[in-house]
């Protein structure tokens, strides 16, 4: 990840922990999940009109031709409805975003994968596509999806030709203000959008004229590089590299910084970077305990008690599933320093998720289970490992629930803090990840291993739990990274 790209994350991390950050979505991020752009979107439509939808770049027009043509808009509505009406899976760019604490999303999408992604992600998400659902609130909503070009599910007020764009103005002007607004109050993201769409340049231009281009809020837009093999010619490659490099500072007079990427592939990249960043000082504790080794249980659940106070009196916030023998005392304690030294009380410094017993069938209870694993788990960007042990038909056996946990640790690009002295499953994530450390971590040099060998030394309560939070800290400048 270059320089320019960090340091955009950096500052889009810090938006949205100030609760300052938007994204915007354009038709291209849902073609990586299989839905077609604008342009393949129309491609029947100018089949009809006997045109080449390859050679036309004036979109909104031909759409309107195919009004004029047929005097209405069934085949353009039949046409939305039929690409959009098909099931899609929520790709993992969907998932990333869904999972990122961010309120506002705006898209010009008919489909439906962001609120997929949200409902998914079990947020509470309110869908606004027409005037009517603007001046209405969903309870308990923490997230809103506005579609400013409407919803598949009612093509027939999607906005698509040009008198729909002619008369958005009037029409849907609640829209414009209420993205107005949000593009002066907060930061915003756009991802797979080409700024093509009439109504955005409106509203950005006159953002500007209202408010001064010096003073705008600073916004930032993904997109990929032109690319010589995407042109028959070097002459066709040449033109529209000047023209991409015109448009690219032009939009710097909406205060709208563009971020080059080589292939589509790194908007992944940078999706997870920020979902990392933003979740570094939320930490997953995975552990159960029948037993504790090498450690009395006054010792263990003594240190449990402190590593648990120690990160929430550091800003750290802690996730847990009430693991056996370990989860009561990481609760305790958490819940004391957070009460007893005025930290917030809210939900983000203590998030507990018991698993539910009684389910019968196994099956459906391992479904249900790695459910709960990985919504914990994506919600954190640390994972540290304890102990690891449980009873099994009176025999004392490794946990294999912790086992799982690192598979969706991993899978997250969590941090993988395995604390060996402490035995059992946590020692033998110790020992895997001790043979080859690069495969975990990058960058590794005698600094960081000599932090991770640490974690494998029985101390005593105090100096393993400075260890742990040393060796997280290591982490937070950016100069290593998990896997």
């Amino acid at each position: 990840m270059n320089r320019e790209v960090s340091s955009f994350v950096d500052k889009y991390v810090k938006e949205i922990k100030a609760n300052n950050a938007a994204m915007f979505i354009g038709a291209g991020f849902s073609k990586s999940a299989g839905y077609v752009d604008w342009r393949n979107l129309l491609r029947g439509v100018a089949e009809d009109l006997g045109l080449d939808v390859d050679k036309e770049y004036d979109l909104v027009s031909l759409a309107q031709y195919c009004y004029n043509k047929n005097g209405n808009r069934s085949l353009i509505n039949d046409t939305i409805f039929n690409e959009f009406s098909k099931d899609k899976d929520i790709d993992e760019n969907h998932r990333i975003i869904a999972r990122l604490p961010i309120l506002t999303y705006w898209t010009t999408n008919y489909d439906s994968l962001i609120e997929d992604a949200l409902n998914d992600a079990k947020r509470t998400v309110d869908v606004k596509y027409s005037n009517k659902h603007l001046s209405l609130t969903k309870p308990h909503r923490d997230a809103i999806v506005y579609k400013m070009h409407g919803d598949k599910s009612n093509p027939d007020e999607a906005i698509l030709i040009k008198d729909d764009y002619e008369q958005y103005y009037k029409k849907h002007a609640q829209f414009i203000t209420a993205l107005s607004g949000d593009l002066i109050s907060k930061t915003f993201l756009f991802v797979g959008f080409s700024f093509s769409d009439p109504n955005i340049d409106y509203i950005l231009s006159r953002i500007r004229i209202d408010y001064g281009g010096q003073n705008n809020r600073q916004h930032y837009a993904i997109m990929r590089k032109v690319r010589e093999n995407d042109y028959n010619n070097h002459a066709d490659y040449e033109y529209a590299q000047r023209k991409h490099d015109l448009f690219v500072e032009d939009l710097k007079r909406y205060n709208i910084r563009v971020l080059l990427i080589d292939e589509y592939c790194e908007i992944t990249d940078i999706l997870n970077e920020i979902s990392k960043r933003l979740n570094h000082n939320n930490i997953f504790i995975s552990g159960s305990a029948q037993i504790y080794g090498d450690y009395t249980e006054r010792e263990a659940l003594d240190f449990i008690q402190l590593l648990s106070k120690q990160l929430i009196a550091q800003d750290f916030s802690i996730i847990s599933g009430f693991g056996l023998g370990v989860g009561s005392s990481v609760i305790i304690s958490a819940l004391q320093e957070i009460y007893m030294h005025k930290k917030s009380a809210h939900e983000d410094r203590l998030l507990l998720r018991p698993f539910p017993q009684g389910i019968e069938d196994d099956t459906t209870r391992q479904i249900l289970w790695k459910k709960y694993r990985e919504d914990m788990i994506s919600r954190a960007g640390v994972s540290i490992f304890l102990f690891g042990n449980k009873l099994s038909d009176a025999d004392v056996v490794l946990a294999d629930g912790m086992k799982s946990e690192l598979e969706i640790a991993e899978k997250m690009h969590n941090l993988i803090v395995p604390v060996g002295c402490t035995g059992y499953v946590a020692q033998d994530i110790w020992n895997t990840i001790n043979k080859d450390l690069s495969a975990f971590y990058t960058n590794v040099d005698d600094t960081l291993i000599a932090a991770f060998t640490k974690l494998n030394i029985k101390s005593d309560g105090q100096n393993l739990v400075n260890d742990i939070i040393s060796f997280i800290e290591l982490f937070k400048n950016g100069k290593y990274s998990p896997v």
